[in-house]
């Protein structure tokens, strides 16, 4: 029960990590659309994406798939800045970007998991049990996604129904910021990758 608790902690601590921001902007940005009342839609949006993670961590952890550390370094960040970017383009009331939304979570939750590989493969060392790690290790990250969620979505709550200002203006907002950030973060990372 120690280990579970030491993964679990691990977990939620190492995606609020503000040093580590990337998967908080992506978080951040998955949510930017919502609003408090839209809870339930935003539970399954962030499960879909511990879903996505948690597949390729999984086989990143057990060496079955073995891609590119600065390769997906680099493609963090633009899973972040496509989001954002759909969020700008988004029409308020459209119904398959909810859809797409949850591709969004699922599929770049995918190449997010392989990102979190690396830091769950140093905590493993040569252990070989590593289905209860792996589990707590999961729950922990969601743990702290659904922290992240909170605060964003308090955030939209706040600025929208007490300050008055407009729904589409809060998701612009937010979502423009998350881009440029990522974005500068994805300019620095391809330098990375290209040398």
């Amino acid at each position: 029960m120690q280990e579970f608790s030491l993964y679990f902690q691990e977990g939620w601590q190492h995606i609020v990590d503000l040093s580590g921001y990337d998967h908080i902007l992506f978080v951040m940005a998955l949510c930017a659309v919502y609003l408090m009342k839209d809870w339930k839609k935003v539970l399954i949006l962030v499960t879909a994406f511990t879903i996505g993670h948690s597949i390729t961590l999984a086989l990143s952890v057990l060496s079955i798939v073995k891609v590119n550390t600065a390769l997906i370094e680099f493609l963090i960040p633009v899973t972040i800045v496509i989001t954002a970017l759909s969020n700008v383009f988004r029409k308020t009331e459209e119904t398959g970007a909810v859809q797409l939304n949850y591709f969004f979570a699922l599929f770049f939750g995918l190449i997010h998991g392989m990102g979190f590989s690396n830091y769950l493969k140093s905590m493993l060392g040569s252990q070989t049990d590593i289905v209860q790690p792996l589990l707590a290790f999961n729950l922990g990250l969601e743990a702290g996604q659904l922290i992240i969620v909170l605060v964003v979505l308090l955030l939209a709550q706040i600025i929208v129904n007490l300050s008055g200002a407009k729904r589409r203006d809060w998701t612009m907002f937010i979502s423009a910021a998350i881009f440029g950030i990522a974005f500068m973060m994805s300019l620095e990372r391809l330098g990375t990758l290209m040398k």
